[in-house]
């Protein structure tokens, strides 16, 4: 039931298979009208909508916050139903179109992270994260989570940090289009988590290196925490497999310079004997 203005109206009932082959169907016909192929969330079998550290991170801060309550369980239904047909994130934005009685457009913005907080965190973790592999993986300590995870000083945006538009007409705060859309947001993480660095606009490779926490400002990098050399009793993967492995452009190192040549010795000048 919704309200539109005139009065209340009651939903249609639409059964799953009735559902996901409306939005298949919106997803084809959208894709050849733009020339292009959908990114969608799902439909997702069984019960769980995330499976792994960081999409379940994610949902659970989503659903810490009674802001959000009212909305999120249709959300979540739509999500893993696969009623969100396009789903793309880039820098601190998240672009979707959802499927319903329409096809409604969703602009969510992500406020970016402060920078003070950031190296706050990336400090906290120096020394604790082996890889960028276990990082992403979420191959995490019991610390590093606690950090990361921390209501007020982790990395996942609050309520006043997320700001949010949808085209359809109802007049909730959050309408279940939009809901969808923050759980598709976690279920894209199970595939490519770095996607959360990006909406926080960080850079995941400071929990590794601790660069963050050492320079002045967010960016200025350092081969490591000897001089020379790369952080000691640290695994080190190189940036080829990790490209592999999640799809990620990592900046190739600049090769070491060449030595100077050593200055040739001085040849020392013998005093000229005088002639009698």
């Amino acid at each position: 039931m919704a309200w539109y203005g005139g009065g209340f109206e009651f939903a249609e009932y639409v059964s799953v298979a009735e559902r996901r082959a409306r939005a298949r169907q919106a997803a084809e016909k959208i894709g050849r009208k733009r020339g292009r192929v959908l990114a969608p969330v799902g439909p997702l079998e069984g019960n769980k909508l995330v499976r792994t550290f960081w999409g379940k991170a994610w949902c659970d801060n989503l659903e810490s916050y009674s802001d959000f309550a009212n909305r999120l369980p249709r959300g979540r239904s739509y999500a893993r139903h696969g009623a969100v047909i396009d789903l793309g994130i880039a820098g601190g934005k998240v672009s979707a179109l959802v499927s319903g009685t329409s096809t409604y457009e969703i602009q969510v913005t992500i406020r970016s992270l402060p920078a003070g907080r950031w190296r706050e965190i990336a400090a906290a973790c120096t020394g604790m994260i082996d890889s960028l592999v276990d990082l992403l993986g979420g191959k995490l300590s019991p610390q590093v989570m606690e950090i990361v995870t921390h209501r007020q000083r982790g990395l996942f945006p609050s309520p006043e940090q997320i700001s949010f538009a949808c085209s359809c007409p109802d007049w909730a705060g959050m309408c279940k289009h939009v809901a969808a859309v923050l759980y598709g947001v976690g279920v894209r993480f199970d595939d490519q988590p770095e996607l959360l660095f990006a909406l926080r606009g960080v850079d995941h490779a400071d929990l590794i290196s601790g660069a963050a926490a050492a320079a002045p400002q967010l960016g200025e990098r350092r081969a490591g925490g000897r001089p020379g050399g790369r952080p000691g009793g640290r695994k080190v993967i190189e940036s080829a497999d990790l490209s592999a492995l999640f799809g990620i452009e990592v900046d190739q190192p600049a090769p070491d310079a060449e030595p100077a040549p050593a200055p040739a010795p001085k040849r020392k000048r013998t005093a000229k004997r005088k002639r009698r």
